[in-house]
């Protein structure tokens, strides 16, 4: 990680705990907004105005908050208006690199190798870890945001003068159930199944795995129509979608939620089909990038083995 702009210890996947060994998820420390005229947005400071070309986002292909951003990217319509950089999946000392895999690209920007780089650009005296994703303002030369809810919700409405859509990932008339269903999908299981992988403790680990299953559980109740809404694809569905797709190929085995897989569930394994076929999902899933990141975190698998399935993700990725 960082600290005062330089890198000071090798890449650990937990980098801080309660005293009851539960992994504590770093806060994101740029929280700036693009709006359609530059005012400023719920957080952060003024001057990001919505242009056609002038904005970066930096994802892992692995990770399931940059895959969000992806999502909301592609059935937004962003795909011309927004270039991507996709690093390197493997996890290395100083985190995620820049080129060197097949997919991954090689900084366009400033020729960068690691990612941590941009945030000393962005701070030079940036203390913690260098996350994705990262929205780079490429006229003004920084860091507009690195946290994914928010990048979500302004990809869901600042271009909209520019690319018009019918599609509102977080309409009006939602907006108070969504906001009450999100932080208990996001503790429960977003960050639950990071919670069991990275806990220190048997009790931390427990405690985790069983808000997990209780979370699918619920979900898997809830889903009487197309989506957690109804017949209305919302940001709701993204959220749960990510972890979904990684569930029974990454964290079942890697971090030991292996109680049930989303197989076995038959209401979440068809809706996951579901947003899966939706026009522009499937190419922001990349089952090669999920599973040679995760199992190269070495904390978990010193080895670097990875598995050669499921099958039935590959099966349902080849559909």
């Amino acid at each position: 990680m960082l600290k005062d702009g330089k890198w000071i210890e090798d890449w650990q996947p937990v980098q801080k705990a309660d005293d009851k060994g539960r992994f504590v998820r770093q806060v994101s420390g740029f929280r700036n907004w693009i709006t359609p005229d530059g005012r400023p947005g719920p957080t952060g400071e003024g001057g990001f105005a919505a242009e056609p070309g002038r904005y970066r986002l930096n994802v892992a292909l692995i990770c399931p908050w940059a895959s969000r951003t992806l999502i909301a990217r592609t059935l937004k319509g962003l795909d011309k208006v927004i270039p991507v950089t996709v690093v390197n999946p493997t996890l290395t000392a100083q985190g995620w690199q820049f080129g060197g895999y097949p997919g991954a690209y090689e900084d366009p920007l400033f020729g960068a190798r690691y990612m941590h780089e941009l945030y000393t650009r962005a701070d030079a005296n940036y203390t913690g870890r260098a996350t994705v994703p990262v929205l780079w303002d490429m006229k003004r030369d920084v860091m507009v945001n690195n946290e994914s809810a928010d990048i979500l919700r302004m990809f869901d409405t600042a271009f909209e003068q520019i690319v018009p859509s019918n599609l509102r990932l977080y309409p009006d008339d939602l907006a108070a159930d969504i906001d009450a269903l999100i932080p208990r999908i996001y503790n429960m299981l977003n960050n639950g199944v990071y919670k069991a992988g990275f806990a220190t403790s048997q009790e931390a680990h427990d405690e985790a795995v069983t808000d997990v299953f209780a979370m699918l559980d619920e979900l898997e109740e809830r889903l009487t129509g197309d989506f957690l809404f109804g017949d209305r694809l919302t940001e709701t569905d993204i959220r749960t979608f990510v972890t979904l797709i990684r569930f029974d190929a990454a964290y079942h085995g890697l971090f030991k939620t292996n109680r049930k897989q989303i197989k076995d569930y038959p209401c979440l394994s068809a809706y996951m089909q579901r947003i899966l076929a939706i026009p522009g999902v499937a190419g922001t899933v990349n089952m090669d990038h999920i599973t040679r990141g995760y199992y190269s975190i070495k904390a978990l698998n010193p080895n670097g083995i990875r598995p050669t399935g499921p099958e039935h993700i590959d099966r349902l990725l080849a559909a």
